[in-house]
């Protein structure tokens, strides 16, 4: 999928990703299927900005590595007791559900976002970042 010569992701690649096919790591898919547009992921994006980043923390935390990562858990990060008590593993499945209504997926958590409703939207934005989290220069 990654060109190193060009560093590009090939065209037929960014239109749309199918979790399952897109990720060998199980506990990412977690036996849930989406398929998302990375182009309009990537707009939907940009929404995330004023708070995250995908290679260092701002005011939330950083997206690098967020795959099959547990929430609350990067060293350094003040997290609410909520996000680090939560014992949620992040996964297509669970970022899926917390970006629909983060304080119903994590009650009290200090997230200011009331969530995608829309279920497109929110699968677009996963398949942007799972492409992110997995090209070279950017989260390597």
């Amino acid at each position: 999928m990654w060109n190193r010569q060009t560093k590009t992701i090939p065209e037929f690649a960014k239109a749309f990703v199918v979790v399952l096919i897109a990720s060998a790591n199980t506990s990412v898919a977690q036996d849930f299927t989406i398929e998302g547009d990375i182009n309009r992921g990537e707009a939907i994006y940009s929404r995330c900005k004023a708070c995250h980043s995908l290679e260092r923390d701002r005011t939330g935390p950083r997206h690098c590595g967020l795959f099959g990562r547990r929430a609350g858990s990067i060293e350094g990060f003040r997290y609410s007791k909520a996000m680090k008590t939560s014992d949620i593993i992040w996964s297509v499945r669970t970022l899926d559900g917390f970006l629909e209504n983060p304080r119903k997926l994590i009650p009290k958590n200090r997230m200011g976002y009331a969530g995608i409703k829309d279920r497109q939207e929110r699968h677009d934005l996963i398949a942007y970042l799972l492409a992110k989290n997995q090209t070279p220069d950017i989260c390597n």
